[in-house]
């Protein structure tokens, strides 16, 4: 089974998909799934940008959000500003963003 993934644009083959260690055939809206892939590089799909959804974690409560808006990416030592409205974020990258709830 193929996948595209939209933040780089490239599709590569999905070995297996699984959501709470049972396989999966098929996944729907707002379902937590897993899967592994080959063939594609790993470094392409650590970027983050406008749209992506993390679910924080707040005490004992779970609150998913989306990317509203990357503002500008800094410095993770210092916290000094590096530029506006970036793109992407990469691994290791320091931003300040706007988030929205997902309800």
């Amino acid at each position: 089974m193929g996948s595209t993934f939209a933040s780089v644009s490239i599709t590569i083959e999905v070995e297996s998909a699984e959501m709470h260690q049972k396989a999966l055939s098929e996944a729907l809206p707002k379902d937590n799934v897993g899967f592994n892939v080959k063939n594609g590089p790993v470094k392409d799909h650590r970027q983050i940008d406008s749209g992506y959804p993390p679910v924080l974690h707040y005490h004992t409560a779970y609150v998913a959000c989306k990317f509203a808006e990357l503002k500008e990416k800094i410095d993770c030592h210092s916290g000094k500003k590096l530029g506006d409205g970036p793109k992407l974020l990469k691994s290791s990258d320091a931003a300040i963003v706007d988030m929205v709830l997902e309800c």
